[in-house]
């Protein structure tokens, strides 16, 4: 197992999973400057690593993230209002490259909610492919309750997952929604027992880190390009992505073993 630390994250990679640890515990996780710039190059790096085939996201401490650090957003009160909007639009906005890649790269992204994920960590929570949560969770898409509006990509998936009058009632409100709203809403897949979140996410991570990493790549591609795309341009990349997969060995593998009744074991190749 690799294993790489900072103060205020935590990576470690085994069995060709990477785990990203928001490591602010006492103060929530709440995305401090040196955990943003740690998960900048954590994922810069894992994107362009061959031997990562699924990525967690998860936080210390029985919390997923709950939400920025607003002890730091008060050392700035003092400043100008044309001080104040220059920092933070810079601050917000360079956390695009990293948010990018979460959706680019080619393999897929869990989060792994435990506690509270507000804020801008329930943007993140957002911004990865799949949500694996506890059932004691709870979110709360708190901006408007500080006088601002969404970052970290929040308002890009929420009204996608949610639909626009339910992402407009969370954000204008501001109201927290438990576990079960949750799932209800789309917003999380799966719901476990908070003893058992660990091992199965685990169990959800190395099931994708074994799947046919190229397909998942192709799959997560469309998904998201479908937003956007009209129906022609959606079927050309169909078809040029089935090609692509047929390339594959994984592809060969995938085909022999549901010929021959067996289980398939995918290489990522």
């Amino acid at each position: 197992m690799n294993q790489q630390s900072t103060d205020h994250l935590l990576v470690t990679q085994k069995d060709g999973v990477a785990t990203l640890t928001m490591n602010r515990p006492k103060a929530l996780n709440a995305l401090s400057l040196d955990m943003r710039h740690a998960m900048f190059e954590a994922v810069e790096r894992i994107e362009h690593d061959t031997s990562v085939r699924c990525v967690v996201l998860r936080g210390a401490g029985g919390t997923f993230m709950a939400g920025g650090d607003v002890k730091n957003f008060a050392e700035h009160t003092d400043k100008s209002s044309s001080q104040r909007a220059a920092y933070f639009e810079r601050r917000v906005h360079n956390l695009s490259p990293m948010l990018i890649s979460l959706q680019r790269m080619n393999k897929p992204v869990i989060a792994s909610v435990e506690g509270a994920a507000a804020g801008i960590g329930m943007s993140l929570m957002m911004a990865c492919d799949l949500a694996i949560a506890t059932t004691d969770s709870v979110y709360r898409f708190a901006y408007s309750a500080i006088g601002a509006s969404p970052d970290g990509s929040g308002s890009y998936y929420l009204p996608r997952l949610v639909g626009t009058r339910r992402a407009l009632e969370l954000s204008l409100l501001a109201d927290r929604i438990d576990a079960q709203t949750a799932h209800q809403y789309g917003l999380v897949n799966f719901l476990v027992d908070p003893s058992e979140i660990q091992s199965q996410t685990q169990k959800l991570a190395i099931r994708l880190a074994n799947s046919a990493t190229r397909s998942l790549a192709a799959i997560k591609r469309l998904m998201y390009s479908s937003q956007t795309n009209s129906l022609e341009t959606q079927l050309a990349m169909e078809a040029e992505y089935f090609g692509k997969c047929a390339a594959t060995q994984d592809w060969i593998e995938g085909v022999t073993a549901f010929n021959e009744k067996r289980k398939p074991e995918f290489k990522g190749s």
